[in-house]
């Protein structure tokens, strides 16, 4: 096999975050559910959009953080996802491209605009999301990149995109070349509303396609259709892949190679945020995972990006990940 030429592509909602602070008139004048996410159309992300005050416009979308986690960390990085030609689609290409991640997925002409998550801070802390999907879910087959994922160790899939019918379709095509490559497909199950809506074809995914799973406590119940963690647990050894079960405050467990091994949670000083804590969870243990470390130093890395995510506002680091792992004598 050749070597690689990345060492994750991530396959994703491709959203744009506008973050702006705001006061509860403001939400009550604009009819937001205050520290709610609400799913909204074209038209409202219009008008709410020219209604926002000042903010800031960084790339998001599952995939896409932990891909700039990836590439935080030192590791090489690419992207693939939806974008409209348009002003968002623009701050999304050139965001994303600063971060360090490859990104040349074609973008969606004569369509809908570029999804955004328009989201509005409270003095509180609370984050109200309105989020329009908008041009994200016209990804389909065709954008998958054969020769990107042959090149990439492994291909990195969000669970939120299982929604439109023709993304499956581009998610099965990468999962069987990638395995054709002889490289690996991954699979976060990103909600456990995803898995309750699409139960039995994210089984099958997840048992003929995936390599990598990565899911919180929740979302595995959800899979197995247990509330019991522990029966969740076994149905997971016995399907013989490497899977990272997060716990929140209660760690991560491991699975690899029918081992099992836990995982302390990285002490956090204050939680502030939960958003993006999975994602980075997902981007430390896959940058440890495609330079050959064992199970639990890759579950440790996770822990580390994903506690300093949870102690600000924002799914992006605001230190640098990689001094950060490197004062804790990880790498």
């Amino acid at each position: 096999m050749p070597d690689a030429a990345y060492d994750v592509t991530g396959i994703g909602n491709a959203i744009v975050d506008v973050i702006a602070h705001a006061d509860d008139a403001f939400l009550a004048a604009n009819t937001i559910e205050k520290g709610a996410m609400t799913l909204i159309d074209a038209a409202r992300a219009e008008e709410l959009y020219g209604r926002m005050g000042p903010g800031v416009e960084v790339s998001g979308g599952s995939a896409g953080n932990t891909m700039a986690g990836i590439a935080m960390l030192g590791g090489r990085g690419a992207y693939i996802g939806k974008v409209a030609k348009d002003q968002l689609g623009d701050v999304f290409r050139h965001d994303i491209r600063a971060a360090g991640v490859a990104f040349d997925s074609a973008p969606l002409l004569g369509g809908a605009p570029t999804a955004r998550c328009l989201i509005l801070v409270t003095p509180d802390a609370q984050r109200s999301m309105n989020t329009y999907l908008g041009a994200c879910v016209e990804l389909g087959p065709e954008d998958i990149d054969e020769t990107l994922i042959a090149a990439s160790q492994v291909t990195y899939l969000e669970g939120y995109l299982w929604d439109p019918p023709r993304a499956k379709e581009a998610f099965r095509k990468a999962a069987e070349i990638a395995h054709a490559a002889g490289r690996k497909v991954s699979l976060s199950l990103s909600d456990s509303f995803c898995v309750h809506r699409h139960h039995a074809e994210f089984v099958d995914l997840v048992e003929r396609h995936v390599d990598i799973l990565f899911a919180n406590e929740h979302e595995i119940g959800a899979l197995y259709g247990t509330d019991s963690f522990e029966d969740a647990l076994a149905a997971v050894k016995r399907l013989g892949k490497t899977a990272a079960l997060t716990r929140s405050e209660k760690g991560a467990v491991i699975v690899s190679a029918g081992e099992v091994v836990e995982v302390t949670a990285e002490p956090v000083e204050r939680v502030v945020d939960t958003t993006g804590a999975g994602d980075l969870y997902a981007a430390g243990f896959l940058f440890g995972h495609t330079r050959g470390l064992s199970p639990a130093v890759c579950g440790r890395l996770g822990a580390v990006a994903a506690a300093e995510i949870i102690g600000h506002v924002g799914a992006r680091p605001e230190v640098n990940l990689r001094e950060l792992v490197a004062a804790k004598g990880i790498l």
